[in-house]
């Protein structure tokens, strides 16, 4: 069995946040072929089924970099949460550098999650960040804290490399950048690439190969397990140059391009005797 983890910002989805319908024909014409398929996303799982295409999609999600693992029912298989004190040492260090800050918990993301947030201003996100008490999420009962995102306005992306260097030495934590402009935090055991491994040893199951698909730093954790990488072409260039096969954008159905003409995943049984004979 061929697996295909799948980004979903930047990569499944197009600059208006839908699967295209050559995407999801090329998603339903994997399945139909036995190909297993999975979301490998940054987002809470919330924000995943929101999409109206993925509701007709019946496929495994990794939510939040690896930390929330979900089988293809539905069912929760895994979680990988951050330490209360651990959470309370690197809010504290946020606060103190000025960024916004995104807790992602069992409860949902708060103040927000990261995709209502695309379209804010900067005055918006200001005032969003400044008047949240932030003192009730550690209220909640049975908290369970799987992100933390920092965020910075795109004319200060000097804070995000700050921001990193300020919890490099925080042992039991994982960092990487979904888009240019954040930091996500996460547990040591949160990462998209140990996440298929994982979950392979969960439901016994081998992949012939793993084919990644991805636009941003937190993409290179699947690229790292994956036989054959394939970077999106709105992908950062430090990106691209990471992976091994470079598709279209994200707004050319770079994806379904890719399964067709790069990796040839879904040649007819025609043109695969033709190429035989």
């Amino acid at each position: 069995m061929k697996c295909l983890s799948i980004d979903l910002d930047g990569t499944l989805l197009n600059s208006q946040h839908e699967i295209s319908e050559e995407n999801m024909n090329v998603l339903q014409e994997l399945q139909a072929k036995g190909h297993q398929i999975i979301l490998n996303t940054g987002r809470a799982y919330g924000d995943v089924v929101s999409v109206k295409s993925v509701q007709h999609l019946e496929c495994p999600i990794f939510c939040v970099n690896g930390s929330v693992l979900y089988s293809e029912t539905g069912e929760l298989l895994y979680e990988a949460t951050i330490s209360i004190d651990t959470y309370k040492e690197i809010f504290a260090a946020l606060k103190e550098m000025g960024v916004g800050i995104l807790v992602y918990t069992n409860y949902g993301g708060f103040p927000s999650t990261l995709p209502p947030l695309h379209h804010k201003s900067k005055e918006e996100l200001d005032t969003l960040f400044q008047e949240y008490d932030y003192d009730g999420i550690l209220k909640k009962d049975n908290l369970k804290i799987y992100k933390l995102i920092a965020l910075v306005h795109h004319d200060q992306l000097e804070k995000v490399e700050e921001v990193k260097t300020a919890l490099a030495d925080q042992t039991d934590i994982s960092m990487a950048s979904s888009f240019s402009n954040n930091v996500e935090i996460t547990s040591s055991e949160a990462h998209k690439g140990k996440a298929l491994l994982r979950y392979q040893q969960m439901m016994n199951v081998s992949f012939e190969e793993i084919f990644a698909f991805g636009d941003g730093g937190n993409d290179l954790a699947q690229f790292e397990v994956a036989t054959t990488s394939v970077a999106m072409g709105n992908a950062p260039l430090a990106i691209q140059q990471q992976a091994d096969l470079i598709t279209k954008t994200n707004d050319e159905d770079g994806f379904a391009y890719a399964v067709r003409h790069l990796l040839k995943l879904l040649e007819t049984e025609e043109t695969v005797s033709l190429i035989g004979s």
